[in-house]
């Protein structure tokens, strides 16, 4: 078979969009790799050199300030907890829900589609949720990280039309078989819905793992809190708190608060950044696979 050539139009055109993709990446990558030298720089530096990629000179004091105690460390176990445990309490609304809003013969299905649908043009407001919060008894609980947003009506109108895209011959063919409901959810539906389940669930794992207004709201335990209201608070009182540490401890080197902030935002990105790539290629196809038809 003869090697195909492309016409000189079309390597233009290619490289042009290596060129043009090319420089648009390194223009989203390059205020990260700035963040993160910048939490790695002293404050002389940050103070003379307004952009750098690589400090001149290596500290790791914002990363002592920021883990000088257990605290930071018991904040980190809480985000995890509450991301993994409100991750799975998503999925598990989101797709039992979605399942029987699959059904065109489900007694009610239109109203209830409605009401969604009505959920995701108009809220309750603050105060009305907190109320509720506070009459179901969830303040300074990690419930009420996880209940009030258990289900995102727009994700589940997305993992319906993705159910109801499955064949219903295979459905038909597992009852004959003697598949309950709930079996053939579990052996049939789920293992077809991989890449939408993928995709939703780092989604709503984001959610909960940037989330700290709800915990600012509810939580008023400190020790309770979740890494981003901590990493919050170290920004707010980093300057105190580092005359403090150093009253104490002559030999401790005061961080700059420009340092800490970037070292705070590295902190809260990088455990995201590692599940991402794992999971981006689920990203297009989980998503417009369930919002083509409905």
């Amino acid at each position: 078979m003869a090697k195909q050539y492309k016409s000189v139009p079309g390597t233009i055109f290619d490289v042009s969009n290596y060129i043009v993709l090319g420089i648009i990446g390194i223009v989203a990558i390059l205020p990260f790799l700035y963040v993160i030298a910048g939490s790695f720089a002293s404050d002389a530096e940050l103070t003379r050199r307004a952009v750098f990629l690589i400090p001149e000179t290596f500290t790791l004091a914002a990363y002592r300030f920021i883990f000088s105690t257990s605290t930071i460390l018991k904040s980190i176990g809480v985000s995890l907890y509450v991301m993994v445990v409100g991750t799975f309490v998503n999925l598990f609304f989101t797709v039992t829900m979605a399942y029987a809003l699959s059904k065109r013969s489900l007694m009610g299905r239109n109203t209830v589609l409605n009401l969604i649908i009505f959920s995701m043009l108009f809220g309750g407001g603050l105060i009305p949720t907190f109320l509720v919060v506070r009459e179901l008894h969830m303040l300074d609980t990690y419930w009420a990280l996880m209940i009030p947003g258990a289900i995102s009506a727009f994700n589940l109108i997305i993992v319906k039309n993705f159910f109801q895209e499955i064949p219903p011959e295979l459905e038909e063919a597992a009852k004959i078989d003697g598949c309950t409901e709930i079996g053939l959810l579990w052996r049939i539906v789920l293992p077809l819905s991989m890449p939408v389940l993928a995709t939703f669930t780092l989604f709503y794992a984001v959610g909960h793992w940037n989330n700290f207004f709800s915990a600012l709201l509810y939580i008023n335990d400190p020790s309770k809190w979740p890494l981003q209201v901590m990493l919050r608070q170290i920004v707010l009182l980093s300057q105190a708190a580092a005359g403090d540490i150093n009253a104490m401890d002559p030999n401790f080197v005061q961080p700059p608060e420009q340092s800490i902030k970037m070292a705070v935002i590295v902190v809260g990105t990088i455990p995201i950044l590692l599940v991402y790539p794992f999971l981006q290629k689920h990203f297009a196809k989980g998503v417009l696979i369930g919002s083509v038809k409905g």
